[in-house]
């Protein structure tokens, strides 16, 4: 069992930078691909990066690409979404998921989710 704890989230004005991070417990964090998810109010959770286990193969959603960098450290359990140029439509709660990857239909196969951390971004 693999318990995951975000934190870092808070309010920016837009054009800021947040780094939002996602601590590991309980399992070998190495073995899994990470993801950053979120889900804005009033909508359904997205996909917004993913990071495999040896941190060298990284992909990102389109509404993000080019704003946003995911990375891991294995030697300390966590991985980070370093959020730049923010807008208010990046405002949501972001959640951390281990495993899964992303197919045709979207992201599949997640194993652990974590609880969540408020980013609110403001114009």
């Amino acid at each position: 069992q693999v318990e995951l704890v975000e934190s870092g989230g808070g309010l920016v004005q837009a054009g800021g930078s947040l780094r939002v991070s996602c601590a590991a417990s309980g399992g070998t964090f190495s073995n899994y691909a990470m993801a950053w998810f979120r889900q804005a109010p009033g909508k359904e959770r997205e996909f917004v990066a993913r990071i495999n286990w040896s941190g060298d193969n990284t992909i990102y959603a389109d509404s993000v690409k080019g704003r946003c960098t995911i990375s891991r450290d294995n030697a300390k359990n966590t991985v980070s979404l370093q959020m730049n140029s923010l807008k208010p439509e990046d405002t949501a709660v972001y959640y951390c998921a281990a495993g899964g990857r992303l197919g045709v239909q979207g992201y599949v196969g997640v194993s652990y989710w974590g609880k969540g951390t408020l980013v609110t971004v403001s114009s």
